[in-house]
């Protein structure tokens, strides 16, 4: 399996970060895309990369969330253009990018123009260097979908989608893809439609490590990918292994 989006240079992964790759190996996990949320994780997740290599697949972005849970600026956008082309040739994507229209992060009333700008940036770049996407869409799902059609986004994977079928029926007709987290088997009722919806051979796995996990309180990490795949596989009615290969062959397509 392969693990389309998680974060394994948080702070929390510090002290066992070894055990942490050990276990996800031993679970049948091939390799982790690393994403940035901040410019000051890049270089940590390069490293990651060097250490654990074929295993850790650095994605280099900017999250529309930034530190102290303030919605990002262009302050924090310094530097980012430089690096993505720096290290264009050891990436394997662009992300983690996005919208995020959460009201508790908008402080300021040009909030939402600065997020699709920085953005819009970013859609730029991918396409520019031909790295896909790695797309949060909290609170923005269908605005971010339309956001990425608008821009005309070609490689995309929509992380963790918050919104709902009629939300992403636009991105699964542009043949986005959509990765889906060990939390969504927590209320299966919920997800279980959006699943339906989207086809096979555009789905692929992640954990969003330490977060979205199986049970809310608990850190999560890659071992827990499987969780994923067997959701899939109940609510697609499939056997787990179609799923594995499906999953693994569409990241392999995707993440070139």
């Amino acid at each position: 399996m392969i693990d389309c989006h998680c974060h394994l240079a948080d702070d929390d992964f510090d002290a066992d970060i070894d055990e942490v790759v050990s276990r996800a190996k031993e679970a049948n996990v091939k390799a982790v895309i690393v994403c940035a949320e901040f410019s000051s994780q890049f270089q940590k997740i390069l490293d990651l990369s060097k250490k654990y290599p074929g295993f850790c697949k650095p994605a280099l972005g900017i999250h529309p969330v930034q530190k102290m849970n303030i919605s990002v600026s262009w302050d924090d956008f310094e530097g980012v253009e430089y690096a993505l082309r720096k290290h264009s040739h050891e990436i394997c994507a662009i992300g983690e990018v996005g919208l995020d229209f959460t009201p508790r992060y908008l402080k300021k009333d040009n909030d939402k123009q600065i997020q699709r700008d920085i953005l819009q940036k970013q859609i730029e770049l991918s396409k520019e260097l031909d790295l896909p996407l790695n797309v949060h869409s909290r609170s923005a799902g269908r605005p971010v979908i339309d956001f990425l059609i608008e821009n005309s986004a070609q490689k995309v994977l929509l992380h963790a989608f918050s919104g709902n079928v009629k939300n992403a029926e636009p991105g699964i007709k542009a043949g986005y893809y959509f990765s889906i987290p060990p939390s969504f088997s927590i209320k299966p009722t919920e997800k279980t439609p959006l699943i339906k919806a989207i086809p096979i051979d555009q789905i692929c796995l992640e954990t969003d490590s330490p977060v979205l996990g199986p049970v809310r309180t608990e850190r999560n990490e890659p071992k827990n990918i499987g969780i994923s795949a067997k959701f899939i596989a109940d609510v697609k009615g499939i056997p787990i292994e179609e799923v594995i290969h499906i999953t693994t062959q569409n990241a392999l397509r995707l993440f070139k």
